[in-house]
Formats: C-alpha cells, structure tokens, sequence
C-alpha cells in the first residue's frame, strides 16, 4: 500500500532554510570560539526531530541536544552522525548503548556513575559525560563543590569515561529581571572554577540567554526554541539582536462551504448561532490534531484575510465564518503568513493562556510535516 502520498490537505510545512539562517546567525552572532548545540527534543520541537538535526549540523551546529536516551537512539539510527547530547536523566541501563552510539550523557550524581561504571567492561569506547550543576532551576544536578569533586574523581578513576562537558539551566534569562541569571552564573562559574582540568564544553545558555546575554556563551550555547525562529518570550522578542526566521506554518483547506440562515446553530453543543444569512466553511482539522478547543474564536487567514473559527472544534473538523462565499479547496492558514497577515504562535498561547512551545510540540503526529525544497 502506498504510505506517501498525503490524502489530507492540513499539514505542517517546516522549512529548513529558516533553520540553517537561524543557526548561521546565532553563530556570526557570538563567533568562531562560541559552540552552537542545536536543541532538537520533543520531535524538533514538533518541527521532526531527524530533519531539524540534519539542516542544523548542516549549517554549522557542532552538536545536537536531546531530553531522553530513546530521542539519541532515534537520531542514529535515522542517520544522524554528529555529535549528540542527551540533557535530562538517563537509566544505567542505557550507559553501554550510549557509549556504543557515542552519546554524551548528563550525570549528576557519583553514586549513579559508580553504578553505570560497574558496566563499563561492556563498553567499546569511553562514555561521554557533561556534568550537570544545579545553580538555581532546582530540577536536577549537582548543588555543591565537593560533590563535582567525588564525581570527577571518580571519571578520573576509569578509563571508560570521558569528561566532555559541564553545564547549567537558566530558570529566568527570558525575563527583564536579570539578577537571578547573573546569581546563576555566576554559581556556575564557582564550581567550574574549582575544577583542576576544564572540560571541552563549558556550557550554560539556554535560547534566551543566547539572545540577551552573548557573554555568558562560553565553550557552546544550547539553543532551542530560538532555533525555530521563536522568540522564548515577549522581553526578549522585543531585544533580538538580529531576526529569527520563523520555519513552521500549519496549513489546510475549506472542505465544505455553505450558506446558513439566520438562526442555526453550529457544531457541538450548539455553542455558535447565526445572526444573520452567513457563509460557514469547514476546515478538516481539530482537536486530534492540536486545534485545541480553547481556540474557538481564533481567526484563521483565508484569502489573505483574518475569519473567526465559529463553534465548538472537533475531533477532526471546525468551522469559520466566511465574509463571502468562497470556493473549495481555497487555502487556509491557522499559522504563519499569508499576504499582508501573519498569525503567530504566540497568539495561540496567548489565547490558551500559555507559551508557544507548548503550542509547537502539541501539534499532532498525525499532521504531515512537509519539506519543501
């Protein structure tokens, strides 16, 4: 049975340029000393995970970074050659299949890397590790100096390991306050300066602090969210020190269109009722597929101009209040551009009450992501 051919008109388009423009300028941005680890977990932010880390090493990225080993296994076994660093926990039981792939792992706790070290006969080159410090997001990593100083002493105990990097996360970078960042940093910078011997990475930047705070970039940066052309919040969106090229817009088409009398409701719960004789078009996308029902309301743009989805969103389905009868087929865009208008990510979140990567990484796998050329 054929399995590429998409049926469906609603689809993500990702384009990849965005991310290769976004990679040469954050680079051109901080120079040649500064690192570019491009962030591509939670499926490339929903943008496809194997595309993204492609386009982004292609562009210059020196590394690719990822939230769980399962991602890591992905990328290689999807082709990605490139460095690759898994960022959040990983099970002892995933240390000989990293060290396998070459994958860099984060570690935070000695007790856990003696565990992993009673595995390391198996291994067939040294496992690489970047040290996780706590310096204030309280999530995961090490919190004080002497712990770094059993957990180093016990990679420098094995030849099975490889201390490649130490890093850090950024609770607040995106926000105007900046003193808990500076507190953070410089934190991290005491247990960093406590280490007899730097290792290659010395990192802790995430996408805002990237944007705002160039001389915190170190060995590397980790950047995510800027990566797909979205500003990590409003403060630093409004401080940009060069464009970031928006790579995703979510597509369709009218489906159904029809004339409605005044009086007749729409859709579930009978949530919408005409005021007048008025033109609703249906749009096969819905909550399935990351319309999130808190959307009605939201404008679409349908020939260059803004319409209101009308009614409860489906399933599979919602419906638009069209200013004129317009024909089947007629191209719809929930985000990105379309002549002079734009709907932005940050308008949904702003509307569902929350940021636009949760908005990224909520549309379904069952819209298509598609590459043009």
């Amino acid at each position: 049975m054929e399995t590429s051919i998409i049926y469906r008109p609603t689809k993500a388009v990702v384009h990849l340029e965005a991310i290769k423009d976004n990679v040469r300028n954050v680079k051109t941005f901080l120079g040649a000393k500064t690192a570019l680890i491009a962030v591509v977990k939670a499926d490339g932010y929903g943008h496809g995970e194997v595309q993204i880390a492609a386009a982004a090493l292609e562009a210059g990225a020196e590394m690719v970074s990822v939230a769980t080993p399962d991602e890591a296994v992905r990328l290689r076994m999807a082709g990605i050659t490139g460095d690759i660093l898994v960022m959040g926990p990983s099970p002892v039981s995933f240390v000989t299949k990293a060290a396998e792939l070459g994958v860099a792992i984060a570690v935070s706790n000695e007790s856990w890397l003696k565990e992993a070290l009673s595995e390391s006969k198996s291994f067939t080159q040294p496992l690489k590790i970047h040290v996780k410090i706590d310096s204030g997001m309280g999530r995961i990593g090490l919190r004080d100096a002497k712990a770094l100083q059993l957990l180093v002493s016990a990679m420098e105990s094995s030849k099975q390991v490889l201390f490649e990097g130490i890093f850090t996360h950024f609770a607040c970078a995106d926000e105007e306050d900046s003193n808990r960042t500076k507190i953070q940093f410089k934190k991290f910078m005491d247990f960093v300066n406590s280490l007899a011997t730097k290792p290659r990475f010395v990192h802790a930047s995430n996408s805002a602090a990237t944007l705002l705070y160039p001389e915190y970039g170190l060995d590397a940066v980790r950047f995510g969210i800027g990566l797909y052309g979205i500003a990590p919040s409003d403060y630093v969106g409004e401080r940009l020190p060069f464009p970031l090229e928006r790579s995703m817009s979510i597509e369709s088409e009218l489906a159904f269109v029809k004339m409605t009398e005044t009086g007749n409701s729409i859709s579930y719960g009978a949530t919408y009722e005409t005021t007048q004789n008025e033109w609703i078009g249906t749009i096969p996308i819905g909550y399935a597929d990351g319309l999130r029902r808190g959307l009605r309301g939201q404008d679409v743009l349908i020939g260059g101009e803004r319409v209101p989805i009308v009614g409860t969103i489906c399933m599979d389905q919602c419906m638009v209040r069209l200013p004129r009868e317009m024909p089947i087929g007629e191209k719809v865009v929930f985000i990105g551009r379309q002549g002079t208008e734009e709907i932005k990510m940050e308008e949904w979140a702003k509307r569902l009450g929350t940021i636009p990567y949760e908005i990224a990484v909520s549309i379904s796998k069952r819209v298509p992501r598609v590459y043009p050329k």
